[in-house]
């Protein structure tokens, strides 16, 4: 029986019906009414401006973050990076993403600097409590790590996409736990528990969520709603879409969307409303070709519809409801408009690219000067002022009239071209360099965080050893076949001393008996495989269309290796096998090195 529009939008509303009539909430009194703001964020992963009914998309139903804007303020023009890890760290940040080391997205690129400091260290350092839950991606082993950026819990993934979105394995706080349930119900769920244990003084909640990202997965019951529904709004190429992968992508958003109710119903039910700043924006364009509003470009293009994200901002107690912001702004905006409103200082001393928002979320843009916003993907430049787009090929677009940039007006209007591309050039010149070669390690031993994970993303395969995909950031290594395979991790030991070293691997009962050897410098350990582990990949059964270049996961069990002396420094380690009696020594998802007492 088909379902009515009704019926849909009633199902998403239910988790949060106390929470969408916040303009009860601004004439009552909250319980830290007193205090500083508390501060939701929620982070999309690849979700476009276009995946939102708050954009007029009839495809879907967003009800709750529909309600973030009509109660609170929306940007119209918001801008981020044109892929997750850069955009993650320009909001931690309020600084563009190169100045921070952020590269790319997976094997070290998407590490962001240890000494840059974060919106978490501002807000600790304030008094606040402060909880990170979800997709992190901008570095795995302290001091990169959420716990060492200023978050004090911390519950998700560091890495850049997951492999499978059900009864996932996670972290807690550097410790590996199994999830439960759908992953986003699961990071919502830790989430709400930290709200809850800090209701009573100002908190810090950042849940950078990792869907509508792929491997395209979602609960049956938000993908059923969907999966026989017409697309009445396309790409405005509609060859290239992905009928498929758009009506799951949609259901991800309407996932997203249930679980924002229940985090609105949250505060609502603490009598918190009132006194907390709720902010929802995504990371950047659509990973699919779907209705984006005629934009030009989806994910990994810094043309308007790779950049051009959804961004509202909910404050009953301060920020007027209804408001619509035409100003131009951006990810690098938010850290010193947080810290703005909630009248605390920023830590760290380095420059700011962003700037406060706080006079258009309180007042008014009348008096707002118009500014410059870049963006940056693998050398692309692309510039944005209030009208104008200048593409990294120099052509120049009218946003206002031609906001599908289909027309060149670089002839048309040679002094705007020429003034955006000397500021392209000298942008360039003073924040790219830096990004020429990335020779950072990976750091191993540290006693406020013992144990380091070098996950098979971070290591280089040699001779028959490869990825168990393409795209390193969920993979392991197989095919280790031959004692002249070599598995090495650039790692720089900070303190000298015994480690605890750990693989986990799987392998067939066949092919148990391998010797493998792990050293580094002088040191080294040895240990046999003899208990045989092999059990079958997981992730084809959820997913809904195919992943890609996306490898699919199985559970690995730890091989221990005894102690190894590491001295302080830097070299490789190295993983080698003595013998090889089968046809394949082991799969290997990561190392564990835990700095011993």
């Amino acid at each position: 029986m088909k379902r009515s529009q009704l019926t849909r939008r009633d199902f998403l509303r239910s988790a949060c019906v106390g929470a969408l009539g916040a303009a009860v909430a601004v004439h009552g009194q909250t319980r830290n009414s007193n205090t500083r703001p508390n501060v939701v964020i929620f982070l999309a992963d690849d979700q476009g401006w276009g995946d939102l009914s708050l954009h007029g998309n009839v495809n879907l139903e967003t009800p709750n973050i529909e309600s973030l804007a009509r109660d609170g303020a929306m940007f119209d023009r918001f801008f981020v990076c044109a892929v997750c890890a850069p955009t993650r760290a320009e909001f931690l940040t309020g600084r563009y993403h190169p100045r921070g080391g952020v590269r790319g997205v997976t094997t070290g690129a998407e590490r962001l600097n240890v000494d840059e400091k974060t919106i978490g260290d501002t807000f600790k350092a304030a008094g606040y409590a402060t909880g990170a839950f979800g997709k992190w991606h901008n570095g795995t082993q302290y001091p990169y790590h959420p716990n060492a950026r200023g978050f004090d819990e911390y519950y998700g993934f560091c890495s850049g996409h997951w492999g499978n979105y059900f009864d996932p394995i996670l972290e807690h706080n550097g410790e590996i736990v199994r999830g439960k349930g759908f992953i986003i119900d699961d990071l919502t769920n830790h989430a709400l528990e930290f709200i809850e244990q800090n209701k009573s003084k100002p908190f810090f909640c950042y849940l950078p969520y990792n869907t509508p990202h792929s491997p395209m997965q979602v609960p049956d019951r938000f993908f059923d709603r969907l999966k026989n529904d017409p697309l009445r709004m396309r790409n405005r190429d509609p060859e290239k879409e992905e009928i498929e992968k758009t009506r799951c992508a949609l259901a991800m958003c309407e996932n997203i969307d249930w679980n924002v109710g229940r985090v609105l119903k949250k505060l609502s039910d603490l009598n918190l409303t009132d006194n907390t700043i709720v902010i929802y924006f995504s990371d950047n364009g659509p990973n699919s070709w779907r209705w984006n509003d005629g934009m030009k470009g989806r994910k990994g293009s810094t043309d308007e519809g790779g950049l051009r994200v959804p961004c509202v901002v909910r404050w009953p107690r301060r920020i007027k409801p209804g408001r619509k912001i035409p100003q131009i702004a951006g990810a690098i905006d938010l850290l010193p408009t947080l810290a703005d409103l909630a009248g605390i200082s920023v830590v760290g001393n380095k420059k700011l690219d962003g700037v406060s928002l706080k006079t258009l979320l309180l007042r008014g843009g009348e008096s707002w000067k118009d500014r410059m916003i870049f963006s940056h993907q693998r050398g692309r430049v692309s510039v944005r002022t209030q009208r104008y787009r200048l593409d990294h090929t120099g052509a120049l677009f009218d946003m206002k009239t031609d906001p599908g940039q289909y027309h060149d007006f670089s002839k048309d209007r040679p002094q705007v071209a020429e003034k955006l591309r000397k500021a392209a050039a000298r942008w360039k010149e003073e924040v790219l360099p830096g990004l020429a070669k990335d020779d950072r390690p990976f750091p191993v031993g540290y006693p406020e965080f013992p144990t380091t994970f070098l996950p098979a993303r971070d290591g280089v395969p040699h001779g028959n050893v490869r990825r168990s995909a393409k795209a390193p950031n969920c993979s392991y290594f197989t095919g280790w076949s031959s004692v002249d395979d070599r598995i090495t991790w650039d790692i720089e030991v900070a303190n000298t001393g015994e480690y605890e070293a750990v693989v986990y691997y799987t392998c067939p009962p066949d092919d148990l008996g391998s010797s493998v050897e792990m050293s580094f410098g002088q040191s080294h350990v040895r240990a046999i495989v003899t208990v045989p582990y092999d059990p079958p990949l997981v992730g084809a059964e959820f997913d809904r269309c195919d992943r890609g270049s996306e490898s699919f996961v199985k559970d690995f069990r730890p091989l221990g290796f005894g102690n190894i002396r590491l001295q302080k420094g830097r070299g490789q380690l190295t993983l080698k096998a003595l013998n090889v009696p089968g046809g394949q020594v082991m799969d290997v998802r990561a190392v564990k090195l835990t700095l011993l007492k």
